[in-house]
């Protein structure tokens, strides 16, 4: 008797695609928007205005600017979420538009919220913290905890729309936000959910946040050429620059987007997720554990290095981290490494962390649909340590993208590598 191979007797045959897409940005404040940036290079990178950073060392972020939450909230509800979550609203919001998707009494329990967010409401905690110290501690908000807590994103979200499947938080740091997407991915295909909104977002430029990152030394200091600060895998990088935004995503099972005749930007295909088990802040020696990542994420693509033309790249402009990612992309990809063409997009936003990973793979699903890649910008000269690769320098490129990665790593070791690939019916 023929026996079954149990991974291929567990493998989901369920097609996932993107049909939605929102993005609220330090470049743009919708998914439109965000794009004519990426094409045209701009860097949303500037002096911190939302608080008085004078005494900070650094003294530079990648701020939203121009965003009214009040475009998307009534003025109870602003008063009553944070940061965090008017940012995830305005970009979901957008995204179900962008799908024509509607969530009714007859669909609700078929679509889940999969969000990601590394902090979380750290503005509300740091207001309230201050008001605890100088006025006591009955003059605290009701309302800080659920204001704070970071599943509330998610929770507003489904509570705003109506959605009733599958509800959770994910928090692994910088890869919150793909790591979201991933498991948003896996219900669609185990046939849990017919849809789902995810990805992932993130408020913390705030002045806490900003010093603690700093005093870890992990952020840049080149507070004086902002538009300058971050520059993956150049040789003058010394740190990234903190960011905010949120990106959204509305995946759905492929039957049924073509049964209500969605357009697909682009199709998720694979999902890799490793740990390094090596420290809290820096990666595995070699980019070990990104570098399986990659690999899972090919392996359940079912493709091969040779298939795939772009990588957006985790790419945070620090020493090591850089270098790491260069180091795992070349194992993976071997000799097939040089004709990739890898962008480094928080060169123009800053890095979102927990929102990161939602951003990069509007960027890349834009990317498949309209043929272009992003440039890589400061970019002047390449850390010896990291040449040899193509990151797409100063300006983007047009070209055929048919398949491509979006990296993301966090803290704490977590690895995560998203597949994706043009939309074929075959």
């Amino acid at each position: 008797m023929a026996t079954l191979d149990p991974a291929t007797a567990l493998r989901p045959t369920r097609r996932v695609v993107i049909t939605g897409l929102g993005a609220v940005t330090p470049i743009g404040n919708s998914p439109a928007e965000f794009w004519q940036s990426l094409l045209a290079g701009r860097c949303g990178i500037g002096p911190i205005t939302h608080f008085d950073a004078s005494r900070h060392d650094c003294r530079i972020a990648g701020e939203v600017k121009g965003f009214d939450p009040l475009d998307y909230l009534d003025r109870k509800d602003v008063k009553r979420t944070d940061r965090f979550v008017h940012l995830a609203m305005a970009a979901t919001r957008q995204a179900l538009e962008d799908a024509d998707f509607h969530i009714t009494d007859l669909n609700a329990e078929q679509v889940g919220v999969i969000l990601g967010t590394g902090i979380g409401g750290i503005r509300v905690l740091e207001e309230q913290q201050t008001i605890y110290l100088q006025k006591g501690p009955d003059r605290c908000s009701p309302f800080m905890v659920p204001m704070m807590i970071a599943n509330m994103a998610a929770g507003h979200l489904a509570i705003h729309f109506g959605a009733k499947g599958p509800n959770s938080c994910t928090v692994t740091a910088c890869a919150s936000g793909s790591n979201a997407i991933g498991d948003a991915f896996r219900l669609i295909q185990r046939g849990e959910v017919q849809a789902a909104i995810t990805g992932g977002t993130e408020a913390a430029v705030t002045p806490l946040s900003m010093a603690g990152f700093s005093a870890m030394k992990a952020l840049s200091t080149r507070n004086d050429t902002p538009e300058q600060a971050c520059r993956p895998f150049d040789r003058d990088r010394d740190g990234f620059v903190m960011g905010e935004g949120a990106g959204i995503l509305v995946l759905e099972e492929l039957e049924h987007a073509r049964a209500r005749g969605a357009k697909i930007y682009a199709e998720i295909v694979g999902y890799g997720l490793t740990c390094d088990a090596h420290h809290m802040t820096n990666p595995a020696p070699g980019g070990e554990g990104a570098a399986r990542a990659m690999r899972l994420a090919l392996k359940d693509a079912g493709l091969q290095p040779g298939d795939v033309q772009h990588i957006n790249a985790h790419a945070t402009s620090t020493p090591v981290g850089d270098i790491a990612e260069v180091q795992a992309i070349k194992s993976v990809f071997g000799e097939h490494a040089p004709r990739l063409a890898i962008s480094a997009t928080k060169s123009m936003t800053g890095h979102l962390l927990g929102g990161a990973g939602g951003i990069a793979t509007v960027a890349t699903a834009l990317a498949i649909h309209h043929g272009w890649v992003p440039p890589t910008l400061n970019l002047d000269n390449p850390d010896p340590e990291c040449e040899g690769l193509d990151f797409v320098p100063h300006k983007g490129r047009q070209m055929a993208v048919e398949a491509a990665l979006v990296n993301a790593f966090g803290f704490g070791g977590h690895n995560v590598t998203l597949a994706l690939r043009r939309y074929s019916p075959a």
